[in-house]
């Protein structure tokens, strides 16, 4: 089943998000090379693809996982948690609908 992901970035984070950055960023790719990542990516902080010294307020995640338990201990596992990047991870079983 697909499950969202969504991180909330702590106040002045960003400059941990970048520093652990690769290491979030090789997880994502190792469930894209399984095939389970649907979507991945920053939710910038203001309008803008590039926010700057702005940051993120967090980040969300569009995979499958085997179980909502499972979502969750890979999304708790994840280097911007142990940076104290994201304030909190919340796990939604999640049903894509469109694109068909």
């Amino acid at each position: 089943m697909l499950y969202a992901i969504l991180g909330r970035d702590a106040p002045e984070s960003l400059t941990r998000r970048l520093a652990v950055r690769p290491a979030h960023l090789e997880r994502l790719n190792a469930l894209l090379a399984e095939g389970r990542l649907i979507l991945a990516g920053p939710l910038p902080a203001i309008d803008s693809p590039d926010p700057g010294p702005a940051g993120f307020q967090g980040s969300l995640v569009v995979a499958e996982f085997t179980s909502l338990e499972e979502a969750r201990a890979w999304a708790e596992a994840d280097p911007y948690v142990a940076a104290g990047v994201y304030a909190g991870v919340d796990v939604y079983p999640f049903r894509k609908v469109l694109p068909a």
